[in-house]
């Protein structure tokens, strides 16, 4: 027997966390939501992922009642160190520009969404398969989809928002004609690993070395997250631990005596680096969030960033849209994204260009990145360009992000 559609404000596809913050903020403005995802919540929180959070960000998961445990297990960061010429040179981030980051992986961002969402009753649908979008341009687009028992299902909102990644259905379901896409692909990747050994610094370092990048990152007291410049078809299992660590101590030795703190590698994996944005981020009543609407290469540390920020602006323009009927902000909504968007894509571009051997880099190359890293750190104007922007161009500087002492 057909099962009767559900009946909704908003229909999102995607679970992750930006999918989760838009249904969050929309209950806080009294807006019902749907949200299904293909994925389970336990491959969700099973999928180890970075994360550095602008404080902005910080603010939106306290300040909004999602939780506050980023500020019990978070770590603030108030610089990164940049790391050429075998010695490390550090970007106060507090001293430039008042403001700081907090190391919390996305995964802990995901866990905190969806705990919230479960806590105030939300309609968030796990493990579904076959979503298709429909009807967009219509009064009421439509998600089908098949749920864990194998029924068929339909949703039927008055607007649909894609959150469903860069590989997700609901970008692709826009023809050809109503979208533009900007790409960029680069020719090098980064083989990350996860370790078991305690911080080797105190705050991120992001090395320039002759053999390549490397970035110094962290997750826990006990386990680290490293990376180091390679090929974009690079085999993991070619890369033994002592491979590793002989490759990543290279890169980051110096007349300093800089030396990471070793440990077993318990992850390895090669990620590739692209940039990308496809505009506009509307087609009819569907509007595009996150990695569904832009990708950046991870060295700025701005994609889950950016996409919390797009779902702030989103809950706004559906708030006014549903609950002011003053539909015009649905066509604010994408421009104002954007201009954020395209100010991360360069400073993505930026940080990887400036940091990472290309292939045919020649000795001029090398010293030019060289001459603009020194630029960068023996000014205050170039420190603070850095500072602001990856703290992610606050729009309220506040002492210790969302977090009270």
């Amino acid at each position: 027997m057909p099962q009767a559609p559900t009946r909704t404000s908003v229909g999102i596809v995607g679970a992750g966390p930006a999918g989760l913050m838009l249904s969050h903020l929309l209950a806080r403005a009294g807006i019902d939501s749907v949200v299904v995802d293909h994925r389970s919540r336990a491959e969700i929180e099973g999928t180890s992922r970075a994360g550095i959070l602008e404080a902005d960000n910080v603010r939106l998961l306290t300040d909004s009642g999602v939780s506050d445990r980023v500020c019990r297990e978070g770590r603030p960061h108030d610089g990164i160190a940049l790391r050429f010429g075998g010695e490390s040179h550090r970007v106060d981030f507090r001293a430039l520009v008042g403001e700081s980051v907090w190391l919390y992986p996305q995964t802990d961002v995901f866990t905190d969404l969806a705990d919230a969402r479960e806590r105030d009753g939300a309609d968030v649908r796990f493990g579904v398969s076959g979503t298709r979008v429909v009807d967009l341009t219509t009064e009421r687009p439509g998600i089908l989809y098949t749920d864990t028992d194998g029924v068929a299902r339909e949703i039927r909102c008055d607007l649909l928002v894609g959150a469903d990644g860069s590989r997700g259905v609901c970008r692709s379901t826009v023809p050809e004609a109503a979208r533009t896409h900007f790409f960029r692909e680069y020719p090098y990747a980064w083989f990350g690993v996860l370790v078991e050994a305690p911080p080797s610094a105190p705050e991120l370092v992001y090395t320039h070395s002759e053999r390549g990048f490397a970035l110094i990152s962290q997750r826990t007291e006990s386990v680290q997250r490293m990376y180091f410049q390679c090929e974009p078809d690079e085999d993991p299992a070619a890369w033994p631990d002592d491979r590793i660590w002989a490759e990543l101590q290279a890169r980051v030795r110096g007349a300093d005596g800089f030396t990471l703190k070793e440990g077993p590698v318990t992850e390895r994996s090669v990620l590739r680096f692209r940039s990308f944005v496809c505009e506009p981020m509307r087609y009819g009543n569907m509007l595009l969030a996150g990695d569904a609407a832009h990708t950046v290469p991870p060295t700025g540390a701005k994609g889950l960033n950016l996409a919390l920020a797009d779902v702030r602006l989103l809950a706004e323009a559906l708030e006014t849209a549903l609950a002011k009927r003053d539909r015009t902000a649905l066509d604010e909504y994408g421009p104002r994204a954007l201009r954020r968007v395209w100010r991360a894509q360069h400073f993505s571009y930026w940080m990887t260009s400036m940091l990472h051997r290309a292939p045919g880099t020649t000795d001029f190359d090398t010293r030019r990145q060289l001459g603009e890293l020194a630029a960068v750190v023996d000014s205050t104007a170039g420190s603070t360009y850095l500072a602001e922007a990856y703290t992610g161009w606050s729009e309220s500087r506040r002492d210790h992000a969302g977090c009270r002492a």
